[in-house]
């Protein structure tokens, strides 16, 4: 039955490509936040870009923040199409001792082992999925925000820290010899700066890059 499951699921999916990028939510108020956060890091102001603007709501700064971040990770990782395919990455993992079972508990209910690219792939799909739902990301400013929203968020950031820790652990050396080694860096630093400061990932899903992110933090 789980077999003819994974099959079934594996025929209807389409291969690792490179993914457009997703529109920032909340048209012109969006745009603004999106402008304060791109102005801010480029002056090299990492903490100070995650830090809540003064009299802006902080679910459309979460909204704002994690398309950005989505963004940003779906291009490094169509970086590595040639690199990590079902047969160099026969399973999601993060070193030796952390492997990735994908369940949606919608489509999936019961983790299923995939490969690297298939799972990757099920999750850019699954939060395109929640970007894409006006219920759960508004698209106009001042439209309410579900009240699981920073829920999702959560889920969110969960979900992309897996594909940080599976490039780090399984293909940093193709990443520096595409010489993008300080390009991913720089994007792990503000995605983990962003994380610590809304709280929005648990220190146990941290555990395969631990010694990176104390590294970063304390910088």
């Amino acid at each position: 039955m789980a077999d003819n499951l994974l099959d079934s699921w594996r025929d209807n999916k389409h291969p690792s490509t490179f993914r457009p990028r997703k529109n920032t939510p909340m048209g012109s108020k969006g745009l603004t936040l999106k402008r304060h956060i791109d102005a801010t890091l480029g002056q090299g102001k990492v903490r100070e870009a995650v830090r809540l603007p003064p009299g802006e709501d902080l679910n459309e700064w979460l909204a704002v923040n994690t398309v950005d971040f989505y963004n940003a990770i779906s291009v490094l990782y169509s970086t590595l199409d040639e690199c990590c395919t079902a047969t160099t990455c026969p399973i999601m993992s993060a070193g030796p001792k952390y492997e990735y079972l994908w369940a949606d508990g919608v489509k999936v209910v019961q983790p299923i082992r995939l490969t690297a690219p298939e799972y990757i792939n099920a999750l850019c799909d699954w939060i395109e999925s929640q970007m894409d739902d006006p219920s759960i990301f508004p698209q106009h400013y001042g439209e309410p925000f579900p009240p699981s929203f920073q829920d999702v968020i959560c889920a969110i950031f969960k979900r992309l820290f897996r594909v940080y820790a599976h490039i780090y652990h399984s293909h940093f050396k193709h990443i520096c010899a595409l010489k993008e080694e300080a390009h991913l860096n720089t994007c792990f630093k503000h995605f983990m700066y962003f994380t610590e400061a809304y709280h929005l990932i648990q220190p146990k899903e941290l555990a395969p890059l631990q010694d990176l992110i104390a590294q970063f933090l304390s910088s």
